[in-house]
């Protein structure tokens, strides 16, 4: 017989900036998102570095934050944003798809994680998480 290793994927949200990229990860349940220490582009390969995290922590699918304008229109933010995507898309086995993260960071700065830490990626990872449990709620059809 087969092996039943249907063990839940987890998925890893992303909040990329241009000098740090925010990371949070899903439980194995995929109910709750945890922040976990941001990537610093140009001390680290970013994309190896996502690459890494998708293959150690059994990655189904990468989820990025789209910033869009609090209309709903893009911005040189959105473009970044989604070359980011594709870039990924290239390089990794994983689906990557785009949540809104508008007011991602507000409400993350709100909750007091990672407040006075910007500079550590603390901020980054906390406004990755906010986004990663906006998906997580809304696939389990949970109240946003």
């Amino acid at each position: 017989m087969g092996q039943s290793h249907q063990r839940p994927r987890r998925l890893l949200g992303l909040d990329p900036g241009q000098r740090r990229i925010g990371v949070a990860l899903s439980d194995e349940l995929g109910l709750f998102a945890h922040p976990r220490p941001a990537i610093i582009t140009g001390r680290t390969d970013a994309f190896a570095a996502i690459a890494r995290i998708v293959q150690e922590e059994d990655v189904g699918e990468v989820v990025v934050g789209l910033p869009l304008s609090l209309s709903g229109d893009s911005s040189a933010q959105t473009d970044e944003a989604r070359a980011f995507s594709s870039r990924l898309r290239e390089r990794l086995s994983v689906p990557v798809s785009e949540w809104d993260e508008r007011l991602s960071s507000v409400e993350a700065a709100r909750s007091g994680a990672g407040r006075g830490k910007r500079n550590s990626g603390e901020l980054d990872s906390a406004a990755a998480a906010v986004v990663l449990q906006a998906v997580l709620d809304s696939r389990r059809g949970a109240p946003a």
